[in-house]
């Protein structure tokens, strides 16, 4: 009679377990551990929501981490093994949204930073005597 018991018990629990794991939550799991794996390329665009205006895009294959403070961290592999991390502030005024863009055929290393070109003010050369 235990062993018949501890049989449905284990039958429920592993129905239990399947029922709650739909197909969009293994599907979103996988996509996130492939783009992790910077196996996918992405666009990460930046925007004030205030001006609606573009701040900068970031393309190629990263991962985007949200840090203990709230900005996004950009993490990416260059071709020789090493690894660079980018830094995006976020403030009340700035959102920013991320695109999957697919498996790509393109090499995986190469990334690219486009800032808007209005939002980067020059700066007057300082002469000291």
């Amino acid at each position: 009679m235990k062993k018949a018991l501890a049989i449905i018990f284990t039958v429920v629990i592993i129905m239990m377990t399947l029922a709650g794991c739909t197909q969009a939550d293994r599907v979103s799991k996988n996509l996130s551990k492939q783009a992790d794996s910077f196996n996918v390329a992405r666009k990460l665009t930046v925007i004030n929501v205030r001006t609606d205006t573009i701040l900068f895009q970031i393309t190629g294959n990263f991962s985007v981490e949200k840090e203990d403070d709230g900005d996004l961290a950009v993490i990416g592999e260059n071709d020789d093994g090493t690894y660079y991390k980018h830094f995006v502030c976020l403030a009340d005024e700035i959102t920013y949204i991320v695109e999957d863009l697919g498996v790509t055929k393109v090499n995986k290393y190469r990334y690219e930073i486009n800032f808007n070109p209005k939002m980067i003010i020059p700066v007057e050369p300082v002469v000291i005597d």
